[in-house]
C-alpha cells in the first residue's frame, strides 16, 4: 500500500461511482485491523507513527468514498473536472426556480403534512439527481457534465436538512 494511491486503490474498488456499502464497510474494518497503532506498539514510536498515518488515510478515503456526494465529487476532481462549489454559484435557471419555490413552501409551511409533502418532493428530486449522476459518471463518463449534477446535489442537501431541521422542531 502506498499512501498517495487513490482512494479507489487503498480499497481496492473500481474507480467509478456504484460501489457496495457492504463491500466498504468490510475492507475498512480488514484495514483498520491492519494499520492500527497498536499492532505496532512493539516496534517502537516510529513504527506506530506510521500506523497512526495509515489509520487517518484509511478513515479519510472511507469517509469518501462511503458519501455518495463526496464519492462523486472526488471521481470528478480525480478527472479534473473540478466542482469549485466554494467559486461558482451559477445554476442552470430551472433549478434556481425550484429551489426558490422550495424556500417558499418551507416559510410557508404551517403544520407537519406540509413539511413531509416537500420533504417529499425534495427527496423524489433527490433520488433523480442522483440516478443522472450516476449515469453520467459510470455509464457516459462525462466528468464535466457531472459536477453540475454535484454542485445540485449540494444545494438539494443542504435545503433537505433545512426541511429536517424544521421537521425536528415542529416536533418538539
Amino acid at each position: 500500500m502506498n499512501l498517495q494511491s487513490s482512494d479507489f486503490e487503498l480499497f481496492g474498488v473500481p474507480e467509478r461511482f456504484a460501489q457496495d456499502r457492504a463491500a466498504l464497510d468490510a475492507r475498512w474494518k480488514e484495514l483498520q485491523r491492519e494499520a492500527h497503532p497498536d499492532r505496532f506498539a512493539s516496534q517502537g514510536a516510529a513504527a506506530q507513527r506510521v500506523a497512526m498515518q495509515w489509520s487517518v488515510r484509511i478513515n479519510e478515503a472511507y469517509q469518501r468514498l462511503k458519501d455518495p456526494l463526496r464519492r462523486a465529487a472526488y471521481l470528478c476532481e480525480r478527472q479534473g473536472a473540478r466542482i469549485e462549489a466554494e467559486n461558482n454559484t451559477a445554476m442552470p435557471a430551472a433549478f434556481l426556480m425550484q429551489q426558490m419555490e422550495w424556500r417558499e413552501s418551507l416559510d410557508d409551511a404551517a403544520d407537519e403534512a406540509a413539511l413531509e409533502a416537500l420533504a417529499d418532493d425534495v427527496q423524489r428530486v433527490r433520488r433523480a439527481t442522483f440516478d443522472a449522476l450516476a449515469r453520467t459518471l459510470d455509464e457516459e463518463r462525462d466528468f464535466a457534465g457531472a459536477v453540475a449534477h454535484v454542485r445540485a446535489l449540494m444545494f438539494i442537501e443542504r435545503f433537505a436538512s433545512d426541511v429536517e431541521g424544521r421537521l425536528e422542531r415542529l416536533g418538539q
